[in-house]
């Protein structure tokens, strides 16, 4: 199956680990890196920032299992879990040593992995993720986390759930044919399904925490400094944990790759350049 954003950008779908997962490539040249898409869209997120990326590294993007168009397990839908799944995935792409770009949801998953399997990827991307303990989010991530079960969202329409995240994108006008991707992903029970991911911060960013001191991989953060969301308390508490990081604040909201996304793609790509031996400590 394929379907198209335009000419360039073209969408497959493949078998990994038993599960149908969709992705996008670009030319296969240079460094390489897996970008994974953050929640609740697709990695059709990564659009904007795509062509200035493209012209530095190999780009596999990818639907997480249970976002987007990929099909979900929900023996995935944790952080911890996932992270195990972006090393099959690494693994099923042929990329050997990659960068990872992880934003929002990916940041936590993307930490798990490099935590559990150093040496693996040659650094990472993330940020506008959960993962200050005690946890500190706001919005509907909030209400989902501390609901007191998913009844309410599972009898919602997802697309009027989906388009009240995507309200805080504030600068950039999204395609109607990216919106479109983005609400069909969470059609049906998916959204609800989703969820699950979300409300197993509590459990798994204690855990998390405790690991971060002892990742060697690069690490550079880029955060909103509006973003209520996945508040700059969030990008932090990594900062002041990773051995080897690196913190750039956007003056922007939550969605930083496609609010920011022309001062987003140059920070990826100068960090990719070499920035990675400037990150402190």
């Amino acid at each position: 199956m394929v379907t198209w954003l335009n000419a360039s950008f073209e969408m497959r779908f493949r078998l990994i680990g038993g599960l149908t997962v969709r992705f996008a490539a670009s030319e296969d040249h240079g460094d390489q890196a897996l970008l994974l898409s953050p929640w609740p869209e697709s990695l059709l997120a990564f659009e904007p920032v795509w062509w200035q990326l493209a012209k530095r590294a190999h780009l596999v993007a990818m639907d997480l299992p249970g976002f987007g168009h990929s099909q979900r397990d929900d023996s995935l839908l944790s952080p911890r879990a996932m992270g195990e799944f972006i090393i099959a995935a690494a693994d099923a792409f042929g990329l050997d040593h990659p960068h990872v770009v992880a934003p929002g949801t990916g940041t936590a998953a993307a930490l798990f992995a490099a935590a559990r399997h150093p040496g693996r990827f040659r650094s990472l991307v993330v940020g506008s993720g959960a993962a200050a303990v005690p946890i500190q989010v706001g919005g509907m991530v909030k209400e989902i986390i501390k609901a007191p079960d998913l009844d309410g969202f599972r009898h919602g329409d997802p697309r009027q759930l989906v388009d009240a995240v995507l309200s805080g994108i504030s600068r950039y006008t999204l395609p109607e044919s990216v919106r479109d991707d983005y609400l069909a992903s969470y059609q049906g029970d998916r959204f609800a399904g989703s969820l699950r991911y979300l409300r197993a911060y509590p459990a798994e960013l204690p855990v998390l925490a405790g690991l971060l001191p002892q990742i060697d991989t690069p690490v550079q953060i880029i955060a909103g400094a509006g973003d209520t969301v996945a508040p700059l308390v969030n990008a932090r508490f990594l900062y002041e944990r990773l051995p080897h990081a690196k913190l750039d604040v956007i003056d922007t909201g939550h969605f930083t790759w496609e609010d920011a996304a022309a001062e987003y793609a140059a920070l990826v790509t100068s960090w990719w350049r070499g920035a990675t031996r400037g990150s402190r400590r």
